[in-house]
Order: C-alpha cells, then structure tokens, then sequence
C-alpha cells in the first residue's frame, strides 16, 4: 500500500453461504479521490461493498485500511477504524429529524457531536434547509443527503456508497453526485462509489472499475473507462438482470 492509498483490497473471494458472487476481486482508492465500481446486474458490486465494510466475511483475499489489516474485524471496528458506509435502502430513520439522524453518526464512536454537524453542514449547505424536518418526509433526494451526512459525522477516510442514485429524479440524481464531488473535495475522504447510472458516475470520478461475473474485468482511469467500447461490450454479455448482487 503505497503512503496516500488508503483502502486496498485483493483477492476477495466471498458470497452467501456456498454461493461465491465474487472471484478474486480486488480495488484500491487513494485519498481524496473517487472511485466507481460498475457492472452488469449480479456482476458482484453491491458484495463488494458489503464485503468490504464486514457485512460479508470473504472467504479469502486481504483488506487493509490505512495500510492495516481489517479483514477479520467487525462492522463497528471497520466504521471506528475509519470506514463509512451507506447503503442502497433505508438510509434514514424516518421518525427522526435531519439533525437527529446526523447524531445517530456518531452512535458508535465518541465524539464532539454540535462540532461534527457544523462540520458536515458546511460540506452538505443543503442540510441547513430542512434541518428540523422529519427524514421521512422528504424527497428520496434529500433523504440520501441526510444519509450521506450521517456517515461523514465519524469523518470517515474511507466512504462507501451502494447505488445513490437509486430511485431518484434526474434533478435529483444531479445533486446527489454534486454532494458526493464536495464530499471528496472538502472533506478528503476517498469514496468508492457503486452505480448504474454509468454516465453520471463517471463524470465525476477519477478512476472506475468494472467487475463483470464476479471477477475485475477493466480499470483504468474514468475518461478512458466511458469511453472504452469493451465496458458496452460487458454489460450487454455478463449477467441477465435477474439477481442484483
């Protein structure tokens, strides 16, 4: 791991029970940079991510966070150690206030709460508009917001994002990925980000990966990936959009 890697992995092997999603999969981000993981439907890429924050323990491969290992620690020792996570449904406690929410952040780690909502309203400006609001109340656009605030209130290094565009309106859609590119630039996190709305993604991203039936297919940087005619290729061969993996 090389000194501004922060997350790196290599060959994971992991799934569900004896079904194997994911065949020696490997990733890695720097600090700062966003990174998208994109594929046909069952390709692995929600597993990744799952696989990556201790929901799924692989059955081989390495994870290190910081150039330490954590392949055998819990959820809450990975989120302690650095590591955020936001997944693709119920992101938010719908009876709770915005800035309730953003407290449950902090549910796990010790620290200065009025000072990390300070913090995480400067990064997401949009929170200050709806603050007192119930989550579930609001649109699925601001309720991903408010999920993207509550995992920046432990200041992760590392940010994981399952499908946030999911549902959304294309205005939406815009906003969330604004929200995302300021997370990476004003709070330095890398973030590994999951999608199917390739484009979007990748205009935002620096570098992309493509996993295709469990195994890396393609990476490179993310100019070269949208362009790349191997990654239509990919999509329209792997994978039957039957099972979301």
């Amino acid at each position: 791991m090389s000194a501004q890697e922060v997350l790196g992995a290599g060959g994971l092997i992991a799934g569900y029970g004896e079904m194997q999603i994911l065949h020696g999969v490997g990733v890695r981000l720097s600090a700062g940079e966003i990174v998208t993981v994109i594929g046909p439907n069952g390709s692995g890429k929600s597993t990744l991510l799952k696989t990556l924050v201790g929901l799924i323990r692989p059955s081989a491969g390495r994870i290190l966070l910081s150039g330490q290992e954590i392949t055998a620690t819990s959820t809450r020792d990975r989120l302690r150690a650095g590591l955020g996570y936001v997944p693709q449904v119920r992101n938010v406690f719908a009876t709770m206030t915005v800035e309730e929410n953003l407290r449950m952040g902090l549910f796990a780690l010790p620290g200065a709460v009025r000072e990390r909502q300070e913090a995480v309203r400067e990064i997401l400006p949009t929170l200050n508009d709806y603050w007192s609001a119930r989550a579930g109340k609001l649109s699925g656009g601001q309720q991903q917001i408010v999920a993207l605030g509550r995992a920046l209130m432990a200041s992760p290094k590392v940010l994981l994002l399952d499908e946030p565009s999911a549902g959304l309106s294309p205005k939406a859609t815009d906003e969330v990925f604004r929200h995302i590119r300021a997370i990476s630039d004003r709070q330095g996190a890398a973030v590994l980000l999951v999608e199917q709305n390739a484009h979007k993604a990748l205009a935002i991203s620096d570098r992309c990966y493509v996993l295709a039936e469990g195994r890396n297919r393609l990476d490179g940087d993310a100019a070269s990936i949208a362009g790349n005619p191997e990654v239509g290729r990919i999509y329209l061969g792997a994978g039957d959009g039957s099972q979301k993996a």
